[in-house]
């Protein structure tokens, strides 16, 4: 019983190292912009991420102080965790699994739309509502100011590799025409074409293309970027997390066994 209880404890300690990596990701997610101005996906991980360490605690202590009730607790609640876990790597997987770049001709960076991406996330950006509160977080960053430091010459800003923020919200459209004098300064062409993302550019630096369809879809691409990162730690975490769960059934079960043989030796003496 002894034997079978230390192997519970180790397997619950590597559930609990299993926890910072989800709790790690989480907190990543709060470092990046896009995230940090939508506020999506980062409090669903870290939460779950914690909720795995309380619960492989718990276990933790059932193990060692040999506690039933509390490894019953631990089994029960890792496994509802388990599923919510899987649950939130399908639907990461399945709202990123659209959204790509499109190639513009003469230039490195690539240009978004925001009807390439999933039905679920062009609805974050959808509402004016919300989309006031993320173009604010937007335009207080750095992300533009910093284009202007770096690039002088035209043909060296289009053969830059922009983020998809900064290719979203930095400059118009290249369908629009614009002439370049800056990164964030272009002068307009005699006709801006029927295209609204065209009318919504402005040269003042507060502005800029905050307001065009092109910001909205770079900061989905941006998402969509980060998110598919931190899904490459959730499931490894979860394919851990299952493994251990099935060893500590294993254990719990010989546990019991070990139990059950030695009350029943004792009956017999």
């Amino acid at each position: 019983m002894a034997l079978s209880n230390n192997v519970i404890g180790i397997i619950n300690f590597i559930a609990v190292l299993l926890s910072i990596p989800i709790i790690g990701a989480g907190i990543w997610l709060t470092t990046l912009q896009a995230e940090s101005c939508v506020k999506i996906l980062q409090w669903p991980v870290i939460i779950l991420g914690i909720l795995i360490f309380i619960v492989a605690m718990v276990g933790l202590v059932g193990a060692f102080w040999r506690i039933p009730m509390l490894l019953i607790f631990y089994l029960i609640a890792m496994i509802v965790l388990i599923v919510l876990l899987a649950s939130l790597v399908i639907f990461v997987y399945f709202v990123t699994l659209r959204g790509h770049g499109n190639i513009e001709p003469n230039r490195s960076y690539l240009e978004y739309r925001v009807d390439d991406f999933s039905i679920w996330l062009r609805r974050r950006v959808r509402s004016s509502h919300k989309w006031d509160g993320v173009k604010s977080c937007l335009s207080s960053s750095s992300i533009c100011a910093e284009l202007n430091q770096s690039y002088r010459l035209p043909q060296d800003f289009f053969n830059a590799h922009l983020s998809p923020l900064q290719s979203g919200c930095c400059k118009p459209p290249t369908k629009c025409g614009y002439t370049f004098v800056n990164p964030t300064y272009w002068i307009s062409p005699t006709n801006n074409g029927e295209d609204m993302d065209c009318m919504k550019w402005s040269n003042d630096q507060t502005q800029l293309c905050y307001n065009c369809d092109s910001c909205k879809a770079g900061l989905l691409a941006t998402l969509r970027k980060d998110w598919r990162k931190a899904n490459v730690i959730l499931i490894v975490t979860l394919v851990g997390l299952i493994v251990v769960y099935l060893f500590g059934i294993f254990a719990f079960r010989n546990a019991k066994t070990e139990e059950l043989f030695r009350k029943y030796k004792q009956g017999y003496t």
